[in-house]
């Protein structure tokens, strides 16, 4: 579900009368194999949950990340994670991965996660990636100006929270 403002078309151009999408959520439910022995998420769980949401946004911009490898030679590389653990998620939970786009710029992109219980909508954990835009060679290379403008025109930090 992405809370949109405009949406992309089938050909991934913007609809001129909506808002672009301010943050895309996706639903994940804890498998029994993500958690310890008293049924709390291993931590490292979180940053794979992180690249569920990443992709899902991805996908609802009209964008096929498997075709921006393929076609234009760009790979979304993780130069940086964070990830503050606020309360713990358990065995069965249904998760919101909610996720934003927090900066772009020519060669590095990075995003903002939420991880909320959709039972009580309590929030779990933040997070945030920071990618560097390379080649198959693996090294920087500019993202394609199809994908900066998509990418710059949904730029929506993660709220303050720090008063919560």
């Amino acid at each position: 579900m992405s809370h949109a403002s405009e949406h992309l078309d089938s050909r991934g151009t913007h609809s001129q009368d909506m808002r672009m999408i301010e943050y895309h959520d996706a639903t994940v439910r804890v498998r029994y194999a993500e958690t310890d022995q008293m049924g709390v998420v291993y931590h490292a769980n979180y940053l794979v949950w992180f690249e569920v949401g990443r992709v899902e946004l991805i996908r609802a911009l009209g964008i096929e990340y498997k075709l921006m490898e393929k076609e234009d030679d760009c790979h979304i590389v993780v130069a940086d994670a964070h990830c503050r653990y606020l309360l713990s998620a358990k065995y069965d939970e249904l998760l919101r991965i909610r996720t934003r786009i927090a900066e772009s710029r020519n060669r590095i992109v990075k995003f903002s996660y939420e991880v909320l219980r959709e039972a009580d909508g309590k929030l779990l954990a933040i997070g945030e990636t920071t990618h560097i835009i390379c080649g198959s060679n693996g090294r920087p290379k500019l993202l394609p100006a199809k994908y900066q403008h998509i990418f710059k025109s949904v730029v929506a930090p993660q709220p303050d929270r720090s008063e919560s």
